[in-house]
C-alpha cells in the first residue's frame, strides 16, 4: 500500500449531528475529485452495516456529492452544507464533509499532534475529575499541577460529572478551534486548597503507546491510538520485555489510527502472513505482516467496546493467526472502507467504498470481534491469571 494509510478515530463535526467515523486506509495528499488512482490514493472506512460496495453505487454517490458542492460554490453558496447535505440523502451511515481546517486537524492528529494543556483526565467514582496524568514539560506540569488534583471548571464550565471526553474536549478548545498560544481558565482543588490558574495551550505530541511491567514477569503494552510512529513503539516494548515476560497487549479504548502502523504492531508478534484482506469498489487487496516477529512469549490482548477500527483489524489478525488469546468484551465493530474526494472549495467528503476482513474472512461491520474471554471487571486481572497457564517463552 502506498501513501498514508490510515484508520481515524471517531470525531464531532460541529456543523452535523452525528459522530463521523473514520477509517482509512490509504491517505495521501492532494486526491483528485472522485478519482482513486494509483499515485493519489486515498481512503478511509469505518462500521457499516452493508456487506459490500458497489463501484457503481459509490460512484455516484461522490458524483452527486462533487456536484452539489460546485454547483453551490458557482452560485455563491456554502459548498460544505450542500455536500453534507448529499451525503445525508446518498445513505452512507458513515459519509462524512471535512472543512479544510477540519481535515488539516484530522491529519495532524494521526500524526500524533495536537492543542491542550498536557494533562489527562479521568471520572471518579462521585463524578469528580480528577488529573489522571501531567506530561512533563507540557504547560500543565510548568503551571504546577499534579497528579491526583481535582480539576473543577475550565473557562469557568463546572466539570463534575461531565463525561471525559467532554472534559477533553474543553480542555481542547475544540468548539472554539483554540490554537497553540491560546488561554484556559482552570478551577483546580488540592486538598483543602482551592484556586484558579490560567495556562496557554502548547502543540503536544500523543503518547501512544506505553509500557509497564507487573509482577509475575508481565509487560503491559498499552496502545491509546495507532498514531504514526506507534507500531515501531510496540516492536521496540516487545523486543526490550524482559526475558521469560509475558505480554498483555491492553487495546481497549482504542479508537483507530493509521493502518500501516497497526500492520507494524501486527508484525511485532507475527511471522509474516496475512493480517487482513479489503476491498476497495469491489479490487481485492491484502496487508501482510513483516516476517521475523516475536511467536514465542504468551499473549493476551485486550478489548473492550471501545476497541475500534485499526486496533480490531490487529485483533482480529491475533485471534485469527492463534497468536493471542483475546480478552475482555466485544469491540466496538466498524470496518469499511471509505474515499476521501477534495471539493472546489478544499473541504473533502468521505463515502463508503469497500470493507475489510480478518485473515480468516470474518467481517468486523457492525458485529464487532467477540472476544475468547468475555469478562466485564478485573479484566487485566484475568489476563494475569489467564497468562499464568499458558506456559513460559520458548
Amino acid at each position: 500500500m502506498s501513501g498514508r494509510d490510515l484508520f481515524c478515530p471517531p470525531r464531532r463535526i460541529r456543523r452535523g449531528a452525528a459522530l463521523t467515523l473514520v477509517f482509512a486506509s490509504v491517505l495521501a495528499t492532494g486526491a483528485a475529485t472522485g478519482s482513486f488512482g494509483a499515485s493519489d490514493q486515498k481512503s478511509s472506512s469505518q462500521g457499516a452495516r452493508t456487506a459490500t460496495v458497489g463501484s457503481a453505487g459509490s460512484a455516484g454517490r461522490q458524483e452527486d456529492v462533487t456536484d452539489a458542492a460546485a454547483e453551490a460554490m458557482a452560485d455563491g453558496k456554502s459548498p460544505v452544507e450542500a455536500a453534507e447535505r448529499a451525503v445525508s440523502r446518498s445513505g452512507d451511515r458513515w459519509g462524512a464533509v471535512y472543512s479544510p481546517g477540519e481535515y488539516e486537524e484530522f491529519e495532524e492528529a494521526l500524526d500524533g499532534l495536537y492543542t491542550g494543556v498536557g494533562l489527562a483526565a479521568r471520572r471518579e467514582r462521585d463524578g469528580r475529575i480528577a488529573v489522571a496524568r501531567v506530561r512533563d514539560g507540557s504547560p500543565a506540569d510548568a503551571a504546577g499541577i499534579r497528579q491526583g488534583d481535582r480539576l473543577r471548571s475550565v473557562d469557568g464550565e463546572r466539570v463534575d460529572g461531565r463525561p471525559v471526553t467532554e472534559v477533553v474536549s474543553l480542555l481542547r478548545g475544540d468548539a472554539t478551534d483554540a490554537a497553540a498560544g491560546t488561554a484556559v481558565s482552570l478551577g483546580l482543588e488540592r486538598g483543602t486548597r482551592a484556586w484558579t490558574e490560567t495556562v496557554r495551550r502548547a502543540r503536544l505530541s500523543t503518547e501512544s503507546v506505553t509500557v509497564r511491567e507487573l509482577a509475575g514477569d508481565v509487560t503491559v503494552i498499552k496502545v491509546a491510538a495507532f498514531t504514526k510512529g506507534s507500531g515501531e513503539l510496540v516492536r521496540d516494548a516487545v523486543t526490550r520485555a524482559p526475558s521469560g515476560a509475558r505480554i498483555v497487549l491492553d487495546l481497549r479504548g482504542n479508537s483507530g489510527g493509521l493502518v500501516s502502523e497497526a500492520v507494524t504492531a501486527a508484525s511485532a508478534f507475527l511471522d509474516g502472513g496475512l493480517v487482513a484482506t479489503y476491498d476497495v469498489r469491489g479490487e481485492q487487496r491484502a496487508l501482510h505482516a513483516e516476517p521475523g516477529g516475536d511467536t514465542s512469549r504468551p499473549l493476551v490482548a485486550l478489548v473492550d467496546g471501545g476497541t475500534m477500527s485499526a486496533a480490531e483489524l490487529l485483533t482480529g489478525a491475533l485471534q485469527d493467526r492463534g497468536r493471542a488469546l483475546v480478552v475482555g468484551s466485544r469491540t466496538f465493530g466498524k470496518g469499511s472502507v471509505q474515499m476521501p474526494s477534495r471539493l472546489a472549495d478544499g473541504s473533502v467528503a468521505e463515502l463508503t467504498v469497500g470493507h475489510y476482513r480478518t485473515p480468516f474472512g470474518r467481517t468486523v461491520d457492525g458485529s464487532g470481534i467477540s472476544p475468547d474471554l468475555e469478562v466485564e471487571e478485573g479484566v487485566l486481572e484475568r489476563a494475569e491469571t489467564v497468562l499464568s497457564g499458558l506456559g513460559d517463552p520458548t
